[in-house]
């Protein structure tokens, strides 16, 4: 009896013991992760019962909270709600967050595990709780010179700080306003989101950050990166010069995209392909390097992989178990292959930073009410792609292709710009998609800039990057380096 009794005992403590374990890590571990589960609504109620946090864009808010005359007792507004909608996102009544409002909504709202003591001296005092603000890395010069330069277009527009990941610009177009959706009228709230979620042109998606599209040519980075790391070729490695190529094991035909060989001479160097954006000899070089070395290089640029900013950012792609021809596709951007436009900019970016790929990030403080600094956020490597050595040989051949080759629009007066345009095929009938892709001044780089035309920028498939990308990735740089 005894023994049984013991047995019992034995099966009763464990018990307890693994549900205080459970316990500790719900409320402890596991708090943030709850608080911003878009499901946890009791979380997005509370936020209403003290002022939000501001969002701030150098010092200024774009979103905050003011007092309210109805049951609630603050209304969220925003200042110049479609250019920063993409960054911001919106705080509904009947909804959840998006943007930085669900990513920092336990900051904002004053409930996350960092305020905790925050809410308690409130609670003390009678001091009116608040939610803490969050100071985000977009330079307002950057952001409105890159909504001004994407003009009526349907795509995207990066910038970034080479050296640290800093996000300077984030651009979406088309875009909403936040204000329409903040509204503290059911109806109202549930009728707009509806005509934005029907609106055939998805202004809810924040293209630089959830659009994927095949990245075409501005992708040949990514292979000649692999290129020069294998040490088996240099920009003086020639290749065959030929005005088709058949597809290994396929009846498909590459072109250039001037329908002839690339440039003169029965060969062509890897530099002149680059600069002139040459299709053939890049499959060639694709196949010469083969799909591993390619995708572990796109991986090491972020390929493959989620992560946050800390909005999240949908995984590029280079995918697996590819044959020859696709591999050879794939070479140039094209068959499956798929990137966001931040993720273009981190490749140039990270080019620009000497090879070594930084962690993008869009938030650089959060203060308390009282504007006193909680928490800071610090350059991050993620990890290097490229020697410094051939980081400095590729920014060569990307500035000779601005300033005699296929990126010629991109050039700025007494500035050397390193860049890559990229004319992206969707399909037999499907319009282009278009890119530029590069970073300035190129000899101590300051801005990473990628820029998305989506649609082929209303010419179907007679657009390309270096007509309507380029003259968009020059407008911001001349903007942020004369500001």
């Amino acid at each position: 009896m005894n023994r049984e009794l013991k047995r019992v005992s034995i099966v009763v403590l464990l018990m307890f013991v693994a549900l205080l374990t459970s316990t500790t890590i719900v409320q402890v571990f596991q708090a943030d992760n709850l608080a911003a589960d878009a499901r946890n609504t009791r979380t997005l109620y509370d936020s209403y019962s003290v002022e939000r946090g501001p969002i701030l864009v150098a010092g200024e808010p774009v979103a905050q909270s003011v007092p309210a005359s109805d049951d609630y007792k603050f209304q969220r507004t925003y200042t110049n709600g479609f250019l920063y909608a993409p960054i911001t996102g919106f705080l509904p009544i009947n909804g959840a967050p998006t943007g930085v409002e669900h990513a920092l909504n336990g900051e904002l709202s004053g409930t996350s595990n960092s305020q905790f003591f925050d809410t308690l001296k409130s609670l003390t005092t009678g001091q009116k709780p608040a939610g803490a603000a969050v100071e985000v890395t977009i330079d307002p010069v950057a952001q409105q010179a890159a909504w001004d330069a994407l003009g009526e277009h349907t795509g995207s527009v990066v910038v970034t700080e080479p050296k640290t990941g800093r996000i300077l610009a984030m651009v979406s177009k088309p875009t909403y306003d936040p204000n329409v959706l903040a509204v503290h009228d059911n109806e109202q709230v549930s009728n707009a989101y509806q005509a934005l979620v029907d609106d055939p042109n998805d202004p809810l998606i924040n293209r630089a950050v959830d659009s994927l599209n095949p990245p075409g040519s501005v992708f040949k980075l990514v292979v000649v990166s692999a290129a020069l790391e294998s040490g088996k070729f240099t920009p003086e490695s020639t290749f065959p010069n030929p005005s088709t190529f058949q597809l290994p094991g396929s009846s498909s035909v590459v072109i250039n995209s001037g329908g002839g060989p690339c440039g003169p001479g029965n060969t062509v160097t890897m530099a002149t392909a680059l600069s002139l954006s040459c299709n053939i000899p890049l499959a060639e070089l694709g196949l010469q390097l083969g799909d591993k070395a390619i995708r572990d290089m796109a991986e090491k640029y972020g390929f493959n992989s989620d992560f946050s900013v800390p909005l999240p950012v949908t995984a590029s792609r280079y995918p697996s178990q590819m044959d020859d021809a696709q591999t050879a596709l794939s070479a140039f951007g094209q068959t499956d292959v798929r990137a966001t436009p931040l993720q273009m900019a981190m490749v140039s970016g990270a080019i620009a930073n000497g090879g070594v790929v930084m962690q993008p990030n869009l938030v650089d403080n959060i203060l308390g009410p009282d504007l006193s600094p909680l928490q800071s956020f610090e350059p991050a490597e993620l990890q290097r792609a490229l020697s410094p050595e051939n980081a400095a040989t590729l920014t060569s051949m990307m500035v000779n292709g601005v300033e005699d080759g296929a990126a010629s629009n991109a050039r700025i007066d007494g500035v050397a710009v390193a860049g890559k345009t990229g004319t992206a095929e969707n399909g037999e009938d499907e319009p282009y998609t278009l890119w530029f892709t590069g970073f300035a001044p190129a000899e101590e780089p300051k801005y990473a800039i990628t820029v998305l035309v989506e649609n082929g920028g209303g010419l179907g498939q007679t657009g390309f990057g270096n007509l309507l990308a380029a003259p968009i990735a020059q407008q911001v740089l001349e903007a942020v380096l004369n500001k």
